[in-house]
């Protein structure tokens, strides 16, 4: 029997597809966007530094919209704006226009993030059962199928604007079919939802502690500094560090990549079997090892294997931050969602530098094996990715 929020759970894989599809497009082919503009190295890394910090912005302007009208709003309105500010960047014929493409497409991608991710929960919630891991698979498969098609547009003919054109083209109609599925309202942690009316007791101020949301991310900001760290500086160890062909080097962030969707789809299972601390704690763990593995790899092959296994131990970490987050939301607005999301793009704006200062002093091996102590707060911190509050499965309305 086909479950009553089945259309919910398949509206929001949706937007994690969106998301995943379309931010790998852009980082695939920020090579071209440098050749375009004829821009340096540090002209480069500032530009894109823009992105997630403008993303912090979107998240905490979204929290206080997820607060006040719920998430399906956000993305109804906000999801198309990802695919349609990637067309602009695009079509950009000159630095500000493009730097003015990259600020919507930051600032849709936080808001996005924190509106589909609070989606996910109130998903998890109706269903009863953990879910957050299927979502963010869906967002990994999005991101290596991104990939695959930006490196074969880069191959051919195909303009950047035609191919980011190509990638709306197959989003937005996606998310205006499926977006009245989604969930409408708050999604009490008891299961039951609220359309949130003035005079309802759920329409005051909700009162989110900031303390619980700040350890969880702090142990999201390590992740994303182990993430950015792979996907900025993998390809660069093999190839200076290890000695690998091009080639070669270019499959390390595909293995980690892999790696990690292959372990999200296991997710949810374990966290049901065995509880997300215990998950947390071993995925940290397996995480230490393999930074110390890269940071020890005597060839390109055990580079490659290591890279896999940080992403495995990474995996289940960066779903379960934002279950664990909304423990602290009784009322369901999204807001500590959002203000753990935006604990995300920190480490992906402090991860790559980081790798750059430490392997200018020393080494790129001394730098992947600074992530070892980094990634051990993480397990320090597993037992706050409690989850205490039983969920229940109650009805819903659906946004018409």
């Amino acid at each position: 029997m086909r479950h009553p929020f089945a259309q919910a759970r398949v509206a929001t894989s949706v937007a994690y597809a969106g998301q995943g599809l379309c931010f790998a497009a852009l980082v695939t082919r920020i090579p071209t966007i440098q050749d375009r503009f004829s821009l340096t190295d540090t002209s480069l890394a500032l530009l894109l530094g823009l992105v997630p910090v403008v993303a912090g912005v979107g998240s905490l302007v979204a929290g206080s919209a997820l607060a006040r009208v719920g998430s399906a709003p956000v993305l109804r309105v906000l999801g198309p704006l990802t695919p349609l500010a990637l067309v602009g960047a695009g079509f950009s014929s000159s630095l500000p226009l493009l730097v003015g493409s990259l600020t919507v497409i930051g600032f849709a991608l936080g808001a996005v993030d924190a509106a589909m991710n609070a989606q996910a929960v109130s998903i998890e919630v109706k269903y009863g059962r953990s879910l957050m891991g299927s979502f963010f698979a869906v967002f990994s498969f999005a991101g290596i199928l991104g990939a695959t098609l930006a490196a074969v547009a880069a191959g051919s003919s195909i303009p950047l604007g035609v191919f980011f054109a190509i990638i709306a083209v197959a989003v937005i109609p996606g998310q205006l079919v499926v977006g009245p599925w989604l969930l409408r309202g708050r999604v009490e942690l008891t299961g039951q939802m609220d359309d949130v009316s003035p005079g309802h007791p759920s329409a005051a101020k909700p009162q989110v502690p900031w303390a619980p949301i700040v350890v969880i991310g702090i142990a999201l900001t390590c992740v994303y500094v182990a993430d950015s760290a792979a996907s900025n500086w993998s390809a660069v160890y093999l190839t200076e560090g290890l000695g690998s062909s091009e080639s070669l080097a270019a499959l390390a962030y595909g293995v980690y990549a892999l790696t990690t969707l292959l372990a999200r789809a296991f997710v949810d299972r374990g966290v049901m079997s065995r509880g997300p601390v215990l998950l947390v704690r071993l995925g940290a763990s397996v995480a230490v090892v393999a930074s110390l593995l890269i940071a020890l790899a005597p060839s390109p092959a055990w580079g490659l294997v290591a890279f896999g296994l940080l992403g495995l131990g990474a995996a289940p970490i960066i779903p379960l931050a934002f279950t664990a987050a909304a423990q602290h939301d009784e009322l369901g607005t999204g807001l500590a969602i959002a203000r753990v999301n935006v604990f995300n793009y920190v480490g992906f704006v402090l991860g790559a530098p980081l790798i750059g200062i430490v392997a200018d002093l020393s080494s790129l091996r001394w730098a992947f094996a600074l992530l070892a102590p980094i990634l051990l707060v993480v397990v320090a911190l597993a037992p706050a990715f409690r989850v205490t509050t039983r969920r229940s499965v109650g009805s819903a309305s659906l946004e018409g």
